[in-house]
């Protein structure tokens, strides 16, 4: 008999982000989880450390990267109880993305044994879509 997977919950997703020594650094915030739907929720808001240039509140592409990644990769996470590898990634960033904050939404589309597929969007303040990730994983922690 197999065992049934641990979901991690809004709660523990938000304790491995703070136990990071990186991913503390980027002041991440769960807002939601939902292993049923397979999606996760996160929020980044800004630092003067992420500005493309000082006092515009221009997001550098390099935060937008990495959150992309960790919200793609705790979503899978999310499945199988833990932070997993990451394999391959690919952004696109559609517009500037400005202001105080950035929410991500990662989305579960494929969870096989040995690859996982996820697609994440990255919305600005006014819910408009900045940037979109494929995030490739292996669905095993480590």
């Amino acid at each position: 008999m197999s065992e049934k997977p641990k979901f991690l919950s809004a709660e523990e997703i938000q304790g491995f982000f703070d136990r990071s020594p990186f991913i503390s650094s980027l002041k991440l915030e769960v807002l939601s989880s939902d292993p049923k739907a397979q999606e996760v929720t996160v929020k980044m808001p800004m630092q003067p450390s992420m500005e493309r240039r000082a006092g515009t509140k221009q997001f550098h592409g390099g935060p937008i990267a990495s959150f992309v990644d960790v919200v793609g990769d705790f979503a899978i996470g999310m499945m199988v109880g833990g932070g997993v590898p990451t394999i391959n990634i690919r952004i696109d960033y559609l517009k500037p993305a400005v202001g105080d904050a950035l929410v991500a939404v990662a989305r579960v589309r494929r969870h096989g044994r040995s690859v996982a597929v996820v697609d994440i969007d990255v919305l600005n303040e006014q819910d408009s879509l900045v940037a979109m990730g494929r995030g490739t994983y292996s669905p095993q922690t480590g």
